[in-house]
C-alpha cells in the first residue's frame, strides 16, 4: 500500500477496495500497520470492516503536528523522531556551527517529518541560521550541499520522492548526501548510518518493528489492545567512527552510553590476546617456581603435623570408645559402604552377643522377624539420601525377650567433608511404649462409655420425652379446638403455647439425632452424613453441598461412627466460628481407605493456637480417629478459610484389633 509508489488516488482505491473484499468474510485476528498510510485505511474502515479486530501499528509519525486521536482497539510504537536532541549532540560536537542545512523530500511521510522537524527546532531560530532544502531534485540538491558555507551542518531527515518525482531509498539517499556534503551530515533515523553520515538520536526502525511483533504476540496470546501499553518510540545515540574522524569531532563528547560503529582497533585491540597470553605464560612460569619452593618446605611441615595428628586421633578414639562404653544408651557406628563398624559396650551387653558377631549386619540377627523389613528399608533408605532417621523397632535381648528401641541415626563426615557413614544411639522404650498404650486404650473406653450414654440419652429423649411432648401436643390442639369451638376468644392466647410446645418437641428429636442416629445405624454413613447436613443447613440457615462417591456398602461400624462424629464436631464449628454461609462436604472412598472433608471460605484459624486454648473438639476427632487406624489433617490460616480432612485405611479395623490385643 506504498503511496510513494502508487500516487494515483484510483490506484489506492482499488488496493483497499481489494483488501476489503478479500477479507470481508474471515476475520483477521490482529492486524499490523506500517507506515502512515496504512494506519490511515484502518482509522476509515476499521469500525465498518473489522470491527473489534485489535491493530498495532509502528512507523506512523503519530506525533506529528495534526495527528489524528486512535480509539482504544489501536496499540503500537510511535515514530519518535527527535531532530531538537540530534542538533543539540551536533553542536556539542561542532560548537562553531552557524548555519543548519535541514534535507528532505516532497512525499507525504517526508513533509510529515519536515513538519516535526520545524516545531522542535524553532527553539534554536534565535543563534542558528536553519534552512530547508526540502524542495529540490536530487541533482540540485547535491550541488547545493557541495556549496555549503563554513562553519555548517546537514540535518537529514527522509527522502522518499524528490522534487522531479524520483523515489529514493535510504541506502541510495545516504551515500549521496553524505558524499557531496562539505559538512558534518547528522541524520534522524537508524536507516541513515553507516553511509558517511555522522549519527545523531536515531530513531530505530528495526527496533520498532520487534516491538510491534512482541505486541502482537500477546494480543494473539488473549490481552486487550487496551492492556498493551502504546511505546513512543525506540532511540539512541548512534554515531560512525570514521565520519567523525573525517570532520574532526572528538568521542569523548559524545553522551554516555553511546553506540560508535566502524572505530578502527589500536594495537593493544589487535593483540590483546598475545600480549595477555605472553605475560600470563611468564607469570605462570614464576608462580610455578615459588610454588614449588614453598611446597617443599610446606611437605615438610605437613608431614611434622600429620604425626602429631595421628598421635592425637589415636587418643581422641581412645577418648571416645571410654565415653561411648561408659554412657547410658547403645551406641553404634557404620561406613559408607552401609555396614556397623562399631557397637559399644551397653549394646552388647543388652544383646548378650560379641563385638564379632553384631558387626557388618550381624546387628540386625535381632531384630524381631515381623520389624526387619521396616526397619532395614527406613536405614537403607536414609542412607541413600543422607539425612538423619528415627525408627521404633523390637530388639532381642540377652534374656529372650523382645524389647522396643527407639533407634536415631545421623550421618557423619571426614575432616575433608567427605561423607564417612553414620552413628547412632539407641534407648529402650518398651515401658513407654505400654504407658502409651495403656492410655489409648483407657481413651478408647472413655469413648466408647461416652458413645453408648449419647445412646441411652438419645433413645431416652426420643421414645419417652418426645413421645411425651407430642401426646402433649395434641391434647393442648384439642383444648384450642374445644375453646374455639364455645365461642370462648381465648384461641390467641393457646396458640403461642402450642407453637412453642410444637418447636420443642422439634428440637428435642433433633437433639436426640444428633446425640445418636438411627439413620447411620440402620442407613449407613453416606444417608446419616446427607440427612445431618440438611438439618443443619435448615435449621442454621447456611448453605451445604454435600457430595459422596465410592462409599462401600459394608463399612465397619465403628468406621462410619468415627467419621459421623468428625463431621459432627467440623462442620457445628464451621458454622459456628468461621463466619461463613456457604459449607463443603465430600465423603469419597477409594479401594485403600475411605476420606471425609469439610471446608470452609471463613476467616480461619492457627490449629496449633486452637488446640492449645479451645481445641477439645480437634482432640476429641484426632484421638477417634486414631482409635480405628485413620487420621486428621486441618489446613487452615487467619482470613483463609479452613479444610478438615480425615481418612481411615480400610485394614485399619484389622489392624486397630490386632494392636488392641
Amino acid at each position: 500500500m506504498d503511496t510513494l509508489l502508487f500516487p494515483d488516488p484510483a490506484d489506492q482505491k482499488e488496493f483497499r477496495d481489494f483488501y476489503l473484499r478479500k477479507y470481508q468474510n474471515r476475520k483477521p485476528d490482529v492486524i499490523i500497520t506500517v507506515g502512515p498510510s496504512p494506519l490511515r485505511l484502518m482509522q476509515e474502515v476499521h469500525k465498518s470492516a473489522f470491527p473489534g479486530v485489535p491493530i498495532v501499528f509502528c512507523l506512523p509519525q503519530a506525533g506529528a503536528p495534526g495527528a489524528p486521536v486512535l480509539d482504544p482497539d489501536f496499540t503500537g510504537v510511535e515514530n519518535d523522531m527527535a531532530p531538537g536532541k540530534t542538533l543539540e549532540i551536533a553542536l556539542r560536537l561542532q560548537p562553531s556551527t552557524k548555519n543548519v542545512f535541514v534535507v528532505g523530500g516532497v512525499s507525504a511521510f517526508d513533509r510529515i517529518g519536515q513538519a516535526t522537524v520545524k516545531v522542535e527546532l524553532r527553539a534554536y531560530e534565535g543563534r542558528l541560521h536553519i534552512s530547508y532544502l526540502t524542495d529540490l531534485a536530487m541533482p540540485d540538491l547535491l550541488e547545493r550541499l557541495k556549496h555549503l558555507p563554513s562553519n555548517a551542518l546537514v540535518l537529514l531527515t527522509s527522502v522518499g520522492q524528490d522534487a522531479a518525482g524520483i523515489s529514493f531509498k535510504s541506502n541510495e539517499l545516504g551515500p549521496m548526501v553524505a558524499g557531496a556534503a562539505n559538512a558534518p551530515v547528522f541524520s534522524l533515523f537508524d536507516i541513515y548510518l553507516n553511509h558517511g553520515e555522522v549519527g545523531g538520536y536515531l530513531s530505530s526502525l528495526s527496533e520498532q518493528g520487534k516491538i510491534a511483533g512482541d505486541m502482537a504476540l500477546r494480543l494473539l496470546s488473549g490481552a486487550k489492545p487496551q492492556d498493551v501499553r502504546r511505546v513512543n518510540g525506540v532511540n539512541t545515540y548512534m554515531f560512525d567512527w570514521r565520519a567523525m574522524k573525517r570532520w574532526g569531532l572528538q568521542e569523548r563528547n559524545l553522551p554516555p552510553g553511546s553506540i560508535v560503529l566502524n572505530r578502527s582497533p589500536t594495537a593493544w585491540e589487535i593483540y590483546r590476546g598475545y600480549i595477555v597470553a605472553g605475560i600470563s605464560l611468564v607469570l605462570v612460569e614464576t608462580l610455578l617456581i615459588f610454588a614449588l619452593v614453598w611446597q617443599m618446605g610446606k611437605r615438610r611441615k605437613v608431614e611434622a603435623r600429620l604425626a602429631r595428628i595421628l598421635e592425637t586421633v589415636s587418643e581422641s578414639e581412645q577418648r571416645f570408645r571410654l565415653v561411648a562404653n561408659t554412657a547410658p544408651v547403645m551406641i553404634w557406628m557404620s561406613g559408607p559402604d552401609k555396614l556397623c563398624t562399631y557397637f559399644n559396650q551397653p549394646w552388647l551387653d543388652f544383646t548378650g552377643r560379641s563385638l564379632e558377631t553384631e558387626l557388618g549386619n550381624g546387628w540386625s540377627e535381632g531384630v524381631h522377624p515381623d520389624n526387619l523389613k521396616d526397619c532395614l528399608d527406613a536405614y537403607t533408605r536414609s542412607f541413600d539420601i543422607r539425612e538423619s532417621f528415627k525408627m521404633q523397632y523390637r530388639l532381642r535381648r540377652h534374656d529372650g525377650e523382645y524389647r522396643w528401641v527407639l533407634d536415631i541415626g545421623v550421618p557423619r563426615s571426614n575432616l575433608d567433608g567427605s561423607f564417612a557413614g553414620y552413628i547412632g544411639s539407641c534407648i529402650d522404650i518398651t515401658d513407654r511404649k505400654l504407658a502409651e498404650e495403656s492410655l489409648e486404650s483407657v481413651g478408647r473406653r472413655l469413648i466408647e462409655a461416652h458413645e453408648e450414654e449419647r445412646t441411652w440419652i438419645a433413645r431416652e429423649l426420643h421414645d419417652d420425652i418426645s413421645q411425651r411432648i407430642a401426646l402433649l401436643t395434641v391434647q393442648l390442639e384439642h383444648c384450642v379446638q374445644h375453646v374455639a369451638n364455645s365461642g370462648v376468644k381465648a384461641t390467641d392466647d393457646f396458640r403461642p403455647i402450642y407453637e412453642q410446645l410444637s418447636d420443642l418437641g422439634k428440637d428435642i428429636q433433633a437433639l436426640s439425632h444428633r446425640l445418636h442416629s438411627s439413620k447411620l445405624e440402620y442407613l449407613g454413613i453416606v444417608t446419616a452424613a446427607k440427612s445431618f447436613c440438611a438439618e443443619l443447613s435448615e435449621q442454621q440457615q447456611v448453605e451445604i453441598d454435600f457430595s459422596h462417591a465410592g462409599i462401600p456398602d459394608s463399612l465397619p461400624k465403628e468406621i462410619s461412627l468415627c467419621l459421623f462424629r468428625v463431621l459432627q464436631e467440623a462442620l457445628q464449628n464451621a458454622v459456628k466460628h468461621s463466619g461463613g454461609r456457604q459449607f463443603s462436604v465430600k465423603l469419597q472412598g477409594t479401594a485403600g481407605e475411605v476420606g471425609l472433608s469439610v471446608s470452609d471460605g471463613g476467616v480461619g484459624f492457627d490449629p496449633e493456637d486452637a488446640v492449645n486454648r479451645r481445641g477439645l473438639g480437634l482432640v476429641s476427632m484426632r484421638e477417634r480417629m486414631r482409635m480405628v487406624g485413620g487420621a486428621v489433617s486441618i489446613q487452615s490460616e487467619p482470613n483463609g478459610g479452613t479444610k478438615i480432612c480425615a481418612w481411615v485405611p480400610l485394614e485399619a479395623k484389622k489392624r486397630s484389633a490386632s494392636a488392641a490385643g
